[in-house]
This record gives structure tokens, C-alpha cells and sequence, in this order.
């Protein structure tokens, strides 16, 4: 049986790119589809990406909730609705794949109960940096001598902000040569790799029992 994911996005979609690759020529081809790609901001080059190759697209942003519901009921009815949408979509599995919106209980909660998992690309490693920056917060921490190495991870969604169990991991040397470019460089390549190589993992296990 193909798995089904569906992508949230917020910008470039580079990761996502690397999903839409692998399902085609890497190792998720015949296993895996992205059957649909949803981002909260219109303007986000991922949903040029996956229309470019036939891939349905959804745009759910959240100012217009606020504008209407005010700050607290907005978010609240938006993430509740984002939940809906998600669930119609009936996908294996859920991929953040530099979706910049925290995922709250309205969200996590209705994909629980129906056993729809929900994974997420972090740069960093687990416990080090999380939330945003954490590229740029390790290098400062580098920087001044505190760490010689940062990492990224794929990690299962829970309320608390990168906080799920960790997936797969990969370190990677923080060189004294390195600029916080360079670092970047390096760690969206690990991230583009260890994000297919997670949603195989999570499939293939699926797919066994």
C-alpha cells in the first residue's frame, strides 16, 4: 500500500522538494506519494514546487481568524480547523517540513484519536535548541566555546515545541572555519537527507506490522 503524506510548509519548500524527489526517483518511489501540500502563508515557494508536478495544494493562513475572532478564540478556531482539514485529507502521515506555526492540542489532539502521526524537521539536537534560531543559537554557543558540534533531527509532533521522541538524529561538526552560512549549508543538506530517510523508516515499520 502507498502511503499518503501530506506536507505543511510556511516557506522555500526545499525540504519539501526533497520528499517530491525521493517519491519519484529515491528511495520512498513506490512506497510513498505527497498527496497533498498545505502552508499557512499564500506566498510560500513550496506550493510552486509541488503544483509544478501535480500536486494538489492548500493555503489555510491565520490573520484572517485573528481579524475576525480576535487573538486567543482566532488561533484557537484556526487550529481547530486546521485539524479538519488535515483529517479530510485521510494521510498516512503528516510532514512539517518548515511549517513555521506552532502545532497546539486543537491540532495534535483530533490526529491522535485517529492514529494520524505527525513528524517534524528541527535543526538542532534533541534537547540542544529548540524552537526558532536554532541554527544561529548554535553557532553563538560555538562561538564562545560551549558546544564543537550541532546536529538535526526528525521528530515525532507532541505539544512541547520540538520536544517529541527524536526519529533519526545526525550530528554535525561546528568547524572553527564555519560561518553561520556554511553551517546552514550543511545542515539543510543533512535535513533533506535524514527527513526521506525517516518518513522510509516510519513507513516501512508501518508497513510490517
Amino acid at each position: 500500500m502507498v502511503a499518503s503524506l501530506v506536507v505543511l510548509i510556511s516557506g522555500s519548500g526545499s525540504n519539501l522538494q526533497s520528499i517530491i524527489d525521493a517519491t519519484q526517483n529515491g528511495i520512498l518511489k513506490g512506497e510513498a506519494i505527497v498527496s497533498h501540500v498545505l502552508s499557512n502563508r499564500k506566498n510560500a515557494y513550496g506550493l510552486e514546487r509541488a503544483s509544478k508536478v501535480g500536486i494538489p495544494t492548500s493555503v489555510h493562513p491565520l490573520l484572517p481568524y485573528k481579524k475576525e475572532y480576535g487573538n486567543d478564540l482566532g488561533r484557537n478556531k484556526y487550529d481547530t480547523d486546521l485539524a479538519e482539514r488535515i483529517i479530510a485529507l485521510k494521510p498516512s502521515l503528516v510532514v512539517c517540513a518548515g511549517w513555521m506555526h506552532i502545532l497546539s492540542p486543537e491540532v495534535l489532539g483530533p490526529l491522535e484519536r485517529r492514529n494520524i502521526g505527525i513528524i517534524n524537521l528541527h535543526p538542532a539536537l534533541p534537547g540542544a535548541f529548540n524552537g526558532i534560531h536554532a541554527i544561529e543559537r548554535a553557532f553563538e554557543a560555538a562561538q564562545q566555546g560551549k558546544i564543537t558540534k550541532t546536529g538535526a533531527m526528525v521528530h515525532w509532533v507532541v505539544t512541547e515545541v520540538d520536544g517529541g521522541k527524536p526519529i533519526l538524529i545526525q550530528e554535525i561538526p561546528i568547524e572553527s572555519s564555519d560561518t553561520v552560512e556554511t553551517l546552514e549549508d550543511k545542515i539543510h543538506g543533512v535535513e533533506h537527507k535524514i527527513l526521506v530517510e525517516a518518513i522510509h523508516n516510519i513507513i516501512s515499520t508501518t508497513s510490517d506490522t
